[in-house]
């Protein structure tokens, strides 16, 4: 994993520091990482970043370098890969399964599957997942292979330039049909699970717009602007449209045994290539029952 970039005669750069800063935008945590493990290379050798630098040297950033991450237990999963190259890996999650560990899922978690992948193919790099989704959301999680790709789609999420699309079963019939929802969102009093409308909360906004009815349920997409947590649940809850199967702001249901909310698509810029990348997860077969078309969907 080797990002280069070869000095142009009209470039303004006075030295080493000035290219990772403003052309990679590295950040300086990672720098001194960097320097710490000799990744910073100037003409292919191991340099100070304070040299100066001149037309058509080469500064080559090498982010192979190990790193520990016993911290996570290893486990053997069927993994739905939709996408993976040298920087970032994108998994379709089932529903059931944590994002990461914790102490009811040490070691049963989406992480612990791809901590065994890592070391089956021999990259010894953390655990990073980009998005995260509860544990009875499917749908889509990046994981970036290293500190840079992390810290880069980081960034594009804070300038919401990662976009998040979502759809949901909601109960009931809405009468506009397309929307924004944006309240606050924060954790409830008393509670370390769940959270509730609060103006004393964080920004939080969602838009939606209605693809499908029912008599009873409307199939959803759902664009998220923010991303708190259960932020779709707890806004179609404070519109008295819960998702089906949300025993924690709704009711169960004898349609679905979980909250239906599966994230089917993200949109980002891969921060090497520069292209932009469009990943879809298809519906999972306990939402995708009860859809008559998915004519608008994909």
């Amino acid at each position: 994993m080797k990002v280069k970039y070869i000095v142009r005669k009209n470039d303004n750069y006075l030295n080493i520091n000035d290219v990772l800063n403003l052309e990679f935008k590295i950040s300086s945590r990672l720098k001194l990482k960097l320097i710490k493990n000799n990744c910073i290379l100037l003409n292919g050798t191991s340099c100070d970043t304070r040299l100066k630098v001149k037309e058509n040297d080469i500064i080559t950033v090498n982010f192979d370098y190990e790193e520990a991450n016993s911290n996570i237990v290893p486990k053997k999963m069927n993994l739905n890969i939709i996408y993976e190259d040298d920087w970032l890996l994108a998994i379709d999650k089932p529903a059931g399964f944590a994002t990461h560990p914790s102490i009811l899922h040490y070691k049963d978690s989406i992480s612990n599957g791809v901590k065994y992948y890592f070391d089956k193919i021999g990259l010894k790099k953390k655990i990073r997942p980009i998005n995260r989704l509860d544990l009875n959301t499917s749908g889509l999680i990046i994981f970036a292979k290293c500190e840079y790709i992390q810290d880069c789609l980081n960034k594009q999420m804070q300038n919401r330039n990662f976009v998040k699309e979502y759809l949901a079963l909601a109960s009931g019939i809405f009468k506009n049909k397309k929307g924004t929802i944006n309240l606050p969102i924060a954790r409830k009093e008393g509670s370390i699970i769940e959270r509730c409308i609060s103006s004393c909360g964080q920004p939080s906004i969602t838009h939606y717009e209605v693809l499908e009815e029912s008599n009873t349920y409307s199939l959803i997409k759902c664009t998220l602007e923010t991303g708190r947590t259960h932020q779709i649940r707890v806004h179609m809850a404070s519109f008295e449209h819960p998702l089906i199967g949300d025993t924690l702001y709704g009711n169960s249901s004898n349609l679905i045994d979980r909250h239906a909310l599966h994230c089917y698509k993200l949109k980002f810029i891969h921060p090497i290539t520069k292209k932009r990348v469009n990943l879809v997860a298809q519906l999972p077969e306990d939402m995708n029952s009860l859809i008559i078309s998915r004519t608008h969907i994909f």
